[in-house]
This record gives structure tokens, sequence and C-alpha cells, in this order.
């Protein structure tokens, strides 16, 4: 009984947390949107660009990874092309951001495969789609989110950081973040997760210094609770150590 009722309040919660996250970004005047929204848009969803460009995303920045991006499809816009490309030309267009040598390889690898296994259509399924090299479930996942609007929830450090920050869950790795978020979020709502905990993540909930007196979110927070009464510790010991006697 207590476990429905604790699930049934987190899904509560998570609505009225996506919420509440867009009302802190519109205070802020923050219209931005994640790399892969951007894609998205950019190349009308189209599910071959949304999954190479979340390859080339991994442990890179945004802007490096978009720029990239936008670079290399210019030149290459069809799994043939790309898998007909040579080598040393990927690697000098995507070659500002991280591990370019390896990610070069990967996606000339991964068009080859799209182009002669599945005849130039990205698979649609998270089974199909976790065998290309490279890929694993959040990979996955965003090209079900982004590219087929598919129910899922792709977890990086922005979602995996702000949903332990907030106490939904308690949880030590991605793959446990993704299974445990799907248990207390309403199937309809998976897709919205990503692009909401990821803004939020670059422009309020940061890494370090999050800007916890602009957010919305405090009565939720469990981090801010915590920093709270680290405070309000730190300050009774000062005050104790002040009016204490001189011995």
């Amino acid at each position: 009984m207590y476990v429905a009722y604790r699930l049934y309040r987190n899904m509560i919660d998570v609505i009225n947390i996506l919420n509440l996250m867009r009302n802190t970004l519109n205070e802020i005047s923050s219209n931005r949107i994640t790399t892969l929204n951007h894609i998205h848009k950019t190349s009308r969803g189209n599910p071959f660009h949304i999954l190479i460009a979340t390859v080339l995303s991994a442990r890179s920045r945004d802007k490096n990874t978009a720029r990239a991006a936008k670079k290399l499809f210019a030149k290459y816009k069809t799994p043939k092309t790309l898998s007909n490309a040579e080598i040393l030309k990927i690697e000098e267009i995507i070659k500002s951001i991280g591990f370019y040598h390896v990610k070069s390889k990967r996606i000339k690898n991964i068009a080859d495969i799209i182009h002669k296994k599945y005849n130039d259509k990205v698979p649609d399924e998270m089974t199909e789609l976790v065998k290309l090299p490279g890929v694993g479930r959040k990979t996955a996942n965003c090209v079900l989110v982004y590219a087929f609007k598919k129910a899922a929830i792709p977890v990086d450090i922005h979602v995996h950081r702000i949903s332990n920050r907030l106490g939904l869950i308690q949880t030590k790795n991605a793959e446990k973040t993704e299974f445990e978020l799907m248990k207390i979020t309403p199937k309809k709502y998976w897709i919205k997760i990503n692009e909401a905990f990821v803004t939020y993540g670059q422009n309020v909930c940061l890494p370090i210094s999050p800007l916890c007196k602009i957010c919305k979110l405090n009565n939720y927070c469990k981090y801010n609770k915590m920093r709270h009464e680290r405070f309000l510790t730190i300050n009774n010991n000062t005050t104790m150590q002040q009016i204490e006697p001189t011995r």
C-alpha cells in the first residue's frame, strides 16, 4: 500500500516539477534548446542525422557538436554518402569535438550498417539500435525520442544529477536512473524528461554552484534542503563558539 502511494505521489510530483522548471526558465528568459532538439528542427526530424549527432555528442560540448554536425551533414546527407566517405575527410570535419578519431570510424561504420542492413532507414526499436557500434541505451533513447517521438527517457549527466538532487530517486548510474524514472513517471511524460532536465541542468541546476536562489523547485529539492541544514549547522556552531565563556 505504501509503495503504491509513493509511486502515485512521485508521479504527481514529476508533472509539477516539469511545470516549475518551465516557469523558472521563462523568468530568466531562457529560450535555449538542447543540441538534439535543434538538430531535430533543422533536419526536420531526420533519424539518421539525429543518430549520428547523438554519437558525436558523447563527451563533447553542445556548441562543438552542433557545429561539427552541421558541417558533416552539409557534405554527407545520407547513410550511403557517409559510408563511402574517407576517414581523413570525416576527421577533418569533426575534429573540433572530443575523440574525433574514434568517432570518425564509428559513424562511418554505423552509416555502412544503416545503408546495407537497414536499407538506409534507421531502426526505431531499442533492440535494433543497441546492436549498432557504440550505441548504448542513452543514444538509442535519444533517437527514439528526438527522431521517432516514441516514449523513452534518455538519461545523461543532467537527467541523472537533477533526479537525484531533487530526491525523486536514489541511483548511482544512468541505466538505473532510467528504469527508476520510468517507474514513477506517467508514460505520456517520458518524452518530455530529457529536454526539460537537460535545459534546466545547463541553465539553472548547474553541476557546480547551482542557481538555487532563482529555482522554483526548492520545496522539492533534497539537495537544497541539505545545503540549508548545513548552513544552519555552521552558523549555530559559530554562534556557540562566540558565546562560550573563555576558560
